[in-house]
């Protein structure tokens, strides 16, 4: 399983400007092959910090993510609402039971 982690900074105002894009964004990826989760989250203590967290059976998946038309939508928004920062990170993981 593929895990990525997403961190954006950005002002509440944009934020707010990117919520219809962010909900398809989410609604959309969900719905492909190979998610098992897609979920945009505004930190409680913090609500200029916008995560990402998603879950994909395998690369190829989220190579495929990577080319749907609503990833470009949501990169030429992003574009437009410019954050401050955003940091992405790729995990390889393989997922345990405890006890």
């Amino acid at each position: 399983m593929l895990v990525v982690n997403a961190v954006i900074h950005s002002k509440q105002e944009d934020m707010a400007a990117l919520k219809n894009i962010i909900s398809t964004m989410e609604t959309a990826s969900r719905a492909e092959p190979g998610c098992d989760d897609y979920t945009f989250s505004v930190e409680l203590n913090n609500t200029n910090i916008l995560r990402i967290t998603e879950k994909w059976h395998t690369e190829d998946d989220l190579k495929a993510h990577f080319g749907m038309p609503h990833m470009d939508d949501f990169q030429k928004a992003l574009a437009e609402y410019a954050p401050s920062s955003l940091e992405v990170k790729f995990y390889d993981v393989k997922e345990i039971e405890l006890p």
